[in-house]
């Protein structure tokens, strides 16, 4: 009986430890709301307001063409305009990652009356699952990518139908 009751203990210490490390994350957050994120590409500042008061700023890198607004799918540009945070997901290829709305009706118009598609899958997000080392330099394909710490705490901020608004 003292085997058995041993093995449950340690199976139930194990199951713990493995909870608290696959949460290491997820953050908790009790502060101000945000209410509006604001995304400047060219001085790569991103921005986590709550009203008109600044609560957070960060630093990150976008697209592999970063300059002027996503057009069409990969293209290595990022979105310009006003979108929200429409979803997110924490099993991503990504530590985490928050989705933004492109494309808009706008958007979506624009590409087809080209002929192409607008793309999708936009993201805040960090770096890509398994490299060890922060990546430099405009990497991705058109999302906005943060170090590892700072996608946790965005991701614990922020709420989904947050407004984002993303600046030249």
């Amino acid at each position: 009986m003292k085997r058995r009751s041993f093995n449950v203990m340690l199976l139930a210490g194990a199951a713990f430890v493995a909870s608290a490390c696959s949460s290491s994350k997820f953050r908790r957050y009790n502060g101000p709301e945000v209410t509006s994120i604001v995304v400047n590409k060219s001085a790569r500042k991103m921005y986590l307001l709550h009203h008109d008061r600044v609560l957070k700023e960060y630093d990150f890198v976008l697209g592999f063409a970063p300059e002027g607004h996503k057009q069409f799918e990969g293209d290595g540009k990022t979105p310009e305009g006003t979108y929200f945070i429409d979803r997110r997901n924490p099993n991503s290829d990504f530590h985490l990652s928050l989705g933004i709305s492109y494309p808009n009706a706008e958007d979506i118009a624009f590409a087809k009356a080209h002929g192409k598609s607008p793309g999708g899958d936009i993201f805040i997000h960090g770096q890509p699952n398994g490299v060890a080392k922060t990546k430099r330099g405009d990497w991705t394909w058109g999302c906005i990518a943060v170090r590892n710490r700072d996608i946790e705490e965005i991701y614990a901020m922020v709420r989904d139908g947050t407004v984002i608004t993303i600046r030249p």
